[in-house]
This record gives structure tokens, sequence and C-alpha cells, in this order.
């Protein structure tokens, strides 16, 4: 949950996820409405909502600010509906070598200072990150050197460790890999794990393998969309935001006829929720997305959204992408 230094309010709710359930029914159960204090406990919101019948899994989470305004995404998974299907949560108790783990926390910390300086571009073009950032580039190059020396201790700890900080250190290191095929079976079974930090990490680490191996077709290297796919579905903000952001980056050459059909069969309602949230930055890469399997141009698509005419142009891209049915 995101706090400000003095507890916001509540401005808008999105609730997403919902097919038989009411929205109103699952705002009587959130029991906090626009305008009201921002509760201070995520995981009491989310027990509330489990409890309502019909809801199999919910995700609270709060995005501050909006004028000063908080704005609370409810994800919720009704019961039978087949959302995102998470593996089941590993036993082991697998570590990995202390010196990957301290690197990783202090990349970690000289990334947020990056950020904070305005200092957070990065080249992507080795499949991995490597940013302009000296004390990141320093660790970042370390982590070259630890994904190749320790290559099965990070497949190992990532697919084994019931310990959620060593599996997402791992899904991280391990997009350093010197080859990248090596490692991406491992991280997109990742994108399935049980702890949305692992997810984000792993899909972090794919991101970029997956446009090194659309720009070198001759590395041999295969990543499918299927699971970014998927993540459209899940309850949890992250995943959704992630998923479409990296769709949108693996179809700017046009969309195949297999993602095509997956995005219609499992995706289109997610996104079409997404688009019409109120929140703009969470709303153009799914608007754009939507508009791309309409077969409406990017162009044609921005000059939309510059002049305000965004909700119009998602009514005539829904109504196309029926008739495409």
């Amino acid at each position: 949950m995101v706090m400000a230094a003095q507890t916001p309010v509540v401005g808008d709710v999105e609730i997403f996820g919902t097919h038989k359930l009411s929205n109103e029914r699952i705002m009587r159960a959130l029991g906090v409405k626009p305008g009201e204090p921002l509760p201070p406990s995520k995981s009491k919101l989310e027990e509330a909502l489990v409890a309502v019948e019909g809801v199999a899994r919910a995700s609270v989470e709060a995005v501050c600010c909006d004028a000063g305004k908080a704005i609370l995404y409810v994800g919720i998974e009704e019961r039978g509906a087949g959302g995102f299907q998470l593996r089941d949560q590993p036993q082991g108790d697998l570590q990995l070598p202390e010196e990957v783990v301290q690197a990783y926390h202090d990349f970690t910390l000289a990334l947020a200072e990056a950020a904070r300086n305005g200092d957070a571009h990065e080249d992507i073009k080795l499949g991995h990150s490597l940013m302009d950032n000296i004390a990141c580039n320093v660790i970042q190059r370390r982590f070259v050197g630890f994904a190749d020396l320790h290559l099965e201790a990070l497949k190992a700890v990532l697919r084994e460790s019931e310990d959620e900080e060593q599996r997402a250190v791992a899904a991280y290191v391990l997009g350093y890999a010197p080859r990248k095929a090596d490692v991406v079976n491992d991280l997109q079974q990742a994108l399935r794990d049980p702890d949305p930090d692992v997810r984000a990490n792993a899909l972090r680490a794919l991101k970029p393998i997956a446009i090194l191996a659309q720009k070198d077709p001759d590395r041999g290297i295969r990543v499918e969309t299927t699971w970014f796919v998927e993540m459209l579905n899940s309850t949890v903000l992250k995943d959704r935001l992630e998923g479409v952001r990296t769709l949108l980056t693996l179809t700017e050459s046009g969309l195949s006829g297999a993602t095509y059909t997956h995005l219609y069969e499992r995706g289109l309602r997610p996104l079409e929720e997404m688009a019409h949230w109120r929140h703009l930055e969470y709303v153009l890469p799914a608007y754009l997305l939507l508009g791309r399997m309409a077969g409406v141009g990017d162009p044609e698509l921005e000059q939309a959204w510059a002049s305000g005419d965004r909700e119009k142009k998602l009514h005539e891209i829904e109504q196309k992408l029926k008739v495409k049915k």
C-alpha cells in the first residue's frame, strides 16, 4: 500500500476482474468510498473481499496520488473464472551465495539513488540492462559473471527455494546469463511464481531478452508471449501493467496469428477494463494494444489520444473487434 507522509483520501476506486459479481457488492465489502481516508491495512481489505461469496482471490493496491488523492485498484478473481494460474509455493531450503545476494541489495540501493537523481537510463541491446549510472553499471557487470559462474544454482533457487527474496534475486540475476537461450524457460516459468516480486523480476529479465530475440533471430532465442497474456488476468495491478507494457513492446512490428488469437481469447476483456481506467499513465498501453488488435495504426491512435478523443476511438476499436470475432 503506497502511503504519503499524511494519509491521503481515496479519490477513485477501480475494480477489475468482476464478471458475475456486481461492483456495488465489492464496494460494500471494501468498506471505503471516494473521499474517505485511505485505510492503513491492505491485508484486512483483501481479507474482507475474499470473504465475499464467489470471490476466489483479491488484491488491493493504492497508487498515490492524483490531485492529492489516492487511486485504489481492486483486483478480483471470481470462483471458476479461470484467472491467472500460479504455481505452488516451493518448499526447498536452497540459498544463493552471499556475494550474489549482497550485490543485488547494493544494486537496489544504487538504483533508487539513480532514480532520485534522474539518472536511470539503461541500454538493453545485449539482452540485459546496463545503466549509464556508474554505481549501477559496475554491479550489473558483476551480475554477468555471477550468472555465468552460478548458473545452475540460480536456476535451482528460482525453481525450488521457499524464500521469496532468494527467488527474486535469482530471477533478476539470471537475466544476465551470457547465453540467453539457457535461461528463457526458467524465467518464463517464474512468471507463474506465487510471489509478485519474483514475477516482476522474472519479467524485467525476460523483456530485454525477448527484444533481443526479435532483433537477432539467428541467436535461436524463443520467448513465448503466452504468460505475458495470462498476466493480464491477474488480480495484482503490477502483473497487469507489466504484462501489457511488455506485449506492447513485443508487438511493435505486428501481431502474429497465435498472439492475436491468445490475446482475443484471454486478454480482450482485461485490456478493455484497463483502457477505460481514469489514470491515464496506466490506460495508454492497453489502449494502444487494443488498437493494434483492431488493425488501427499507432499514429491514428496517438492522434485520437492527443485530441482528447480516447473514449470515442475506444468505442470504434471495440466495435471492430466484435466484428473480427
